[in-house]
């Protein structure tokens, strides 16, 4: 029993992170740079979901008290959540990324405009919604019971929602990435977005649609874990960017069945660390990384790079 309920907690926590990285190695593996300001949009989501269901500001931003006149079901709010965030990425993309883009910039640039487009994100976010923690009430989930028994364990209702919305979402992005066009044009543009331009693929257009996939799926996660554990202030979506990030070099950079096995290895790793080691979880996750990357440099499933002579 305690061995499932491990797993069930290994897999729910990293399936959320592979759904995290993912937007990272979409983002990476068009314009192969590191988007930093993912993280603020994660956090953003967890928000997003928290006033879409009816929370209500705290008393020290600018929208000290505010409560929408309506209250959504979570199965909704979360979606609207993943689109508003979605816009924003794509916000992000128009402001901080295409000027660079278009004038031939390094990638090195880009790198830091994002990373600066991230902090005024959280800045703007405390400066909103103040610097307080918010817990998405009790009753969002009010038609569910609040665990379930599976093979003699007892799990949190929440944990298998956040594995099954998780594992619904990682399906349809593999099964659109690999059998619908628009998915393909995505890949080519990720493998040459010069050849894929010539060969009439728009490469800004699947760039774009890399930001909003991107957004989207950072929204779902922050509403996700803030659903399973609060939203412990603006700054919170850092501390799982950067689990994210060892996610995506684990799984390999840019290689999308890399950050889906880096999340689950990672979330495994931690799970069975012992309880009275809780305080180590994080040092067992990346050392373990550190291991692998020792043995494979290019990550588990990426792939080397081509040294030129």
């Amino acid at each position: 029993m305690e061995l499932i309920q491990l797993l069930l907690n290994g897999l729910s926590l990293g399936a959320v992170y592979a759904l995290f990285a993912l937007g990272y190695t979409l983002v990476f593996s068009v314009l192969g740079v590191i988007n930093f300001s993912h993280g603020a949009v994660f956090t953003l989501g967890a928000y997003f979901t928290y006033l879409l269901i009816g929370g209500k500001a705290g008393a020290n931003g600018l929208l000290s008290g505010l409560q929408l006149p309506f209250a959504l079901p979570f199965a909704l709010a979360l979606p609207l959540a993943g689109l508003a965030s979605a816009l924003v990425a794509l916000l992000i993309e128009r402001v901080a990324f295409r000027p660079l883009r278009q004038r031939g910039a390094d990638s090195l640039l880009a790198l830091i405009s994002s990373l600066g487009a991230g902090v005024i994100l959280v800045n703007l976010i405390q400066l909103l919604m103040g610097a307080e923690s918010y817990a998405i009430p009790i009753g969002t989930l009010a038609s569910l019971p609040a665990s379930l028994s599976i093979g003699g364990a007892r799990v949190r209702t929440v944990q298998v929602l956040l594995l099954a919305i998780a594992t619904l979402l990682l399906v349809l992005l593999s099964v659109w990435l690999e059998g619908s066009r628009s998915g393909k044009a995505l890949q080519a543009v990720s493998e040459d977005p010069l050849t894929a331009q010539l060969l009439g693929i728009d490469s800004d257009g699947m760039i774009r649609l890399a930001f909003g996939i991107s957004g989207f799926l950072a929204g779902v996660s922050g509403g996700l874990v803030g659903l399973s554990v609060s939203i412990a202030g603006p700054y919170f979506g850092i501390s799982y960017g950067l689990k994210a990030l060892g996610v995506l070099v684990l799984g390999g950079l840019g290689s999308v069945p890399g950050a889906m096995l880096g999340g689950l290895i990672i979330g495994l790793a931690e799970a069975f660390v012992p309880a009275e080691w809780s305080g180590w979880k994080d040092a067992v996750a990346y050392g373990f990384l550190f291991l692998i990357l020792v043995i494979r440099p290019q990550g588990l499933l990426g792939r080397p790079l081509d040294t030129k002579v």
